[in-house]
């Protein structure tokens, strides 16, 4: 019974979605947590509801370290932007693609290549939620903000929708220069937790200022 009240609510939540965008683009179709909204709005949830109940059950907890998590965490995801940076620049060239206005339905390979690599760019996201749970677990509850909250929350969601619509094209560019920005984001998250680091971190200021200059243009 579950299972087919599960079922009617996907199919209904999905047939909402067509009914807000339109057609979805056919070349994605059966892609990995594509084709149903239901994985991504509940991981979402997940997220939600694990930054809340969290907080309270590390109320009364001592801090944790995780500094060896955090240095693997931060250099997995910092190779992954790497990834994501290197093969959206390769594959825009490849296909020729237009900085100011790219045609979402260019008929070449290079959209293929760019759907595959924004996919990542889209599961990151989910990836990417583990950063409110490292602070939860180290109770650095400031940096909880409603904005990286709402940032986090969003972006996933944002892109579940972009891959299913506009999976290449213009879509390229946000995610090749924020890809380039993680790169350098992470590593400098992954030095901060090693101490004896610390006075090599002067470049900071300069990192802020990168990431200024990114959300301008996007």
């Amino acid at each position: 019974m579950f299972k087919n009240q599960m079922q009617s609510l996907d199919k209904h939540v999905n047939m909402f979605m067509d009914y807000m965008f339109g057609p979805r683009d056919p070349r994605v179709k059966g892609w990995l947590m594509l084709d149903s909204y239901l994985p991504t709005f509940l991981l979402t949830f997940f997220y939600l509801i694990t930054i809340w109940l969290g907080t309270k059950y590390m109320k009364e907890k001592p801090v944790f370290s995780l500094r060896i998590h955090l240095i693997i965490y931060n250099l997995g995801v910092m190779l992954l932007s790497l990834y994501i940076f290197i093969e959206l620049v390769l594959a825009s060239w490849e296909g020729r693609y237009n900085l100011q206005c790219q045609n979402l339905h260019s008929a070449n390979d290079a959209d293929i290549r760019v759907a595959k690599v924004l996919w990542w760019y889209y599961f990151s996201k989910a990836i990417e939620f583990m950063d409110t749970f490292f602070f939860i677990l180290r109770k650095k509850n400031s940096q909880i903000t409603f904005l990286h909250v709402y940032h986090h929350a969003t972006m996933f969601n944002i892109w579940w929708c972009v891959l299913n619509w506009i999976p290449c094209g213009q879509s390229f560019f946000g995610p090749t220069l924020n890809s380039f920005i993680h790169v350098l984001m992470y590593f400098y998250y992954g030095l901060s937790t090693i101490p004896s680091m610390q006075p090599y971190l002067w470049w900071k200021k300069y990192l802020t200022q990168a990431q200024l200059v990114r959300t301008n243009l996007l």
